[in-house]
Parts: C-alpha cells; sequence; structure tokens
C-alpha cells in the first residue's frame, strides 16, 4: 500500500468520527445538552488519532519530501493543508477547554463546545476532500518508487515510535465506539 492510501484509509476512519461528531453538535443545538464522556472521547479521538498520528505523518514526513520535490511549504497546496491543521488545533483546544467548564457547572460554555466542534467537522471534511482529491495524487505523481518506500517506513516509525505500541488498535476500537460500528 502507497503511504497515500494509508492515509486515505485513515482519513475514512476520521470522517466516520466527524459524522458522528456532527450528530452531537446537532444535539447539543437542538437540547443544549452534552454528554461529557462522549465529548471527551471525541476531542481524545481528533486530538490523539486525527493530530498526533495522522497530522503528524503528513507534518514530518510527507509535507518535507514533497517540499524536496519542489512544491513550496509557504504558499500553495502545502500551506493550505498546514494553515487548516493549525486552526483544527485551535477549535480543539478551545472546545476541551469549553468542555472542561462544562464540567465544572458552566452550562453557558455548551454553545462555545458545540460551536467549536461543529468548526471542526466542517474544516476537517473540507480538508480531506483537498487531500484526498488534490495534494495525494499530487504526491504520488512527485515522489519515487524510493520515496514512497522510504515514506512508508517513517509512517512505520510515528506509529511505532510516536504513538507507542497498539494505539492505533486503540483509536480504531474508539473510533468504532462513538460510531457503532
Amino acid at each position: 500500500m502507497q503511504p497515500t492510501e494509508e492515509l486515505k484509509h485513515e482519513h475514512a476512519i476520521i470522517l466516520k468520527v466527524l459524522d458522528a461528531a456532527a450528530f452531537e453538535v446537532m444535539r447539543i443545538s437542538q437540547t443544549y445538552k452534552i454528554n461529557p464522556g462522549k465529548m471527551a472521547a471525541m476531542l481524545d479521538f481528533f486530538k490523539g488519532f486525527v493530530d498526533r498520528c495522522h497530522h503528524t505523518k503528513e507534518e514530518l514526513h510527507l509535507f518535507p519530501m514533497m517540499e524536496r520535490h519542489g512544491q513550496p511549504r509557504d504558499t500553495g497546496p502545502l500551506a493550505v493543508m498546514l494553515e487548516e491543521h493549525t486552526l483544527g488545533r485551535i477549535y480543539l483546544k478551545t472546545a476541551a477547554k469549553a468542555l472542561s467548564l462544562v464540567d465544572k457547572g458552566d452550562q453557558a460554555s455548551i454553545d462555545e463546545v458545540g460551536g467549536n466542534l461543529g468548526a471542526y467537522v466542517d474544516l476537517l471534511k473540507a480538508h480531506i476532500a483537498k487531500e484526498n482529491n488534490v495534494l495525494f495524487p499530487l504526491a504520488d505523481k512527485l515522489l519515487t518508487m524510493e520515496d514512497q518506500s522510504d515514506l512508508g517506513k517513517a509512517f512505520a516509525e510515528v506509529e511505532e515510535k510516536i504513538m507507542g505500541p497498539e494505539a492505533h488498535e486503540k483509536y480504531h476500537r474508539l473510533a468504532s465506539e462513538l460510531t457503532g460500528t
């Protein structure tokens, strides 16, 4: 499997959890109630799997390799992807902070949780479409077979050294629990 196919496979899992999060956002806006445990689990998935695993593979390995093949980091697709990663982190951090306030009894923060999670869902769905339809095909054209092999090894190192043993499986289980699949 090419490294971009691995990333697309991760996208499929992420999209299912994003759909579940969109449902929670809708439920929050209709009921003005929040399920703190479920929300904390979703934030854990998005921070751990999406940002710490998936985005790390892209930022530490795929994007620099594409840069070495002439793609500028400060303009074009790579700049857009990096900007969206940063914006996603802001939404998650703000949602987590608001959730901690809800846990302390601040009901006014419920809107902030739902609003930031909703913005994150919208951002990431559009982001994934850009990567699947523009960035990854571009990477597959630019990268040699040797590059692809090196990238695959680098992705495996992220799984082993940054994520740790069995973390990927943990997040797959969490995604299944959150989506009921």
